[in-house]
């Protein structure tokens, strides 16, 4: 199985046991399968109308809306790469932006074993963390959601400040909706991520899981957090 296609299946078991993600999850398995095409590459604004009609039909309403626009406003299409680009327009190019640079990414041979921030490949801070077993316990990395590269992180410490005190550092966790993803918050910078526990469940897809626990997500900023990175959701 691909890794296109494990994204695929996982998006379809997590629309059914979390349906109040399951708007986004069907259409993530659509934008999935999209983004599988290895032709997508620079120039990448060559794959919008197929991504626009892919949104128009498939994607929530706030997307097939500011698709549909896209569609008849060619001349606009440019703006989506300014940095003051919206939620809405930065998702049409991080979609085209996110299958090429997770093949280079895996092309480069950029060293993961290094404790850093930042993705070591793009540069990107971390949209999730995961923890991977490893002897009695589990092993902390951090995920990009730019490139998908894993890279290594210390289990205490905060990639978005540096903070280590443990008393900073709290954990949040529903094990009703969601016992194997936790909220991994800093009372010193006030950032959080959401970090996906395969030791506790082994079939997670870290960038899918965390992408269907957008409740979580909802709950950290009610509480006055701010996410370090937004996924391709802009959530």
């Amino acid at each position: 199985m691909t890794r296109w296609e494990r994204r695929i299946a996982r998006a379809a078991e997590l629309e059914k046991s979390q349906p109040a993600a399951a708007e986004w999850l069907r259409f993530y398995r659509a934008l999935a399968a999209f983004q599988s095409d290895p032709r997508i590459a620079p120039p990448i604004l060559d794959f919008l109308p197929a991504l626009l009609d892919l949104v128009r039909h498939k994607a929530t309403a706030v997307l097939a809306e500011r698709a549909a626009w896209l569609a008849v406003h060619p001349d606009n299409w440019a703006s989506l790469f300014d940095d003051s680009a919206g939620p809405a327009d930065a998702f049409f190019i991080r979609a085209l932006e996110q299958p090429h640079f997770e093949r280079q990414a895996l092309q480069s041979g950029v060293a993961t074993n290094v404790v850093q921030p930042a993705c070591p490949f793009c540069f990107e801070p971390p949209v999730a963390a995961i923890l991977r077993p490893e002897g009695d316990g589990g092993r902390r990395t951090l995920l990009c959601g730019r490139c998908f590269t894993e890279w290594e992180f210390r289990r205490v410490l905060c990639p978005g400040c540096g903070e280590e005190d443990r008393e900073k550092l709290p954990i949040y966790t529903d094990a009703a909706g969601f016992p194997h993803i936790r909220v991994e918050a800093c009372d010193t910078c006030h950032h959080y991520l959401k970090a996906i526990d395969l030791t506790r469940d082994g079939n997670a897809v870290p960038e899918v899981d965390e992408l269907a626990a957008v409740a979580l997500d909802l709950w950290a900023v009610d509480h006055g957090y701010q996410k370090l990175a937004p996924n391709i959701f802009g959530l």
